[in-house]
């Protein structure tokens, strides 16, 4: 009997896994909350002018994307996600239960953020992750685009976030100002 093998998505890996799955479902994870709380120096920022990229903080709930591997292509998956999520080693690779939308529990690969590492911004107001975020770019592109990405695929997954949607406005507003 094999293993199932899921992988938990609360950012970009929602909308760009970058990896072949068997199947995709909304899923949430209790214990942990999606924050711009990861100072990004590789994908949306760099070490002069570093960036923001989200990470799961300790507390609350969040609300994101589950993907069933199939167990012959959990080998390249598993090395794609670390290659993806740890250039810096700033995520703890962990397993986590999370709930399914079907009402099911599973056990999931999730990269929850090191609250140890140096790029660790914790939690910072929104006025500063405003600060951060606009201007700044990295190898994957502009700061801004991963917001606007956020908030349109949470949006279409049926889930608003108020605090990201104030962001990004936040965001815009400093970077038309900076024009």
């Amino acid at each position: 009997m094999s293993v199932e093998r899921w992988v938990f998505g609360y950012g970009s890996l929602m909308w760009r896994p970058g990896f072949e799955f068997v199947e995709r479902q909304s899923a949430t994870l209790h214990g942990r909350r999606r924050a711009f709380c990861i100072y990004s120096v590789h994908h949306r920022g760099t070490y002069e002018r570093p960036g923001l990229v989200l990470g799961l903080a300790p507390g609350g709930a969040v609300r994101g994307a589950a993907y069933r591997v199939a167990e012959e292509h959990w080998p390249a998956t598993y090395e794609y996600l670390r290659e993806r999520e740890q250039p810096t080693e700033t995520y703890v690779e962990a397993k986590a239960n999370i709930r399914l939308a079907n009402g099911h529990r599973v056990e999931t690969l999730v990269f929850l953020s090191d609250v140890h590492h140096p790029q660790w911004a914790g939690a910072l107001s929104l006025e500063r992750q405003a600060e951060l975020i606009a201007g700044a770019h990295g190898l994957s592109g502009r700061n801004v685009d991963y917001l606007r990405d956020l908030v349109a695929h949470l949006c279409e997954m049926g889930m608003h976030d108020q605090a990201m949607e104030k962001l990004l406005g936040m965001v815009e507003a400093r970077e038309l100002a900076a024009r």
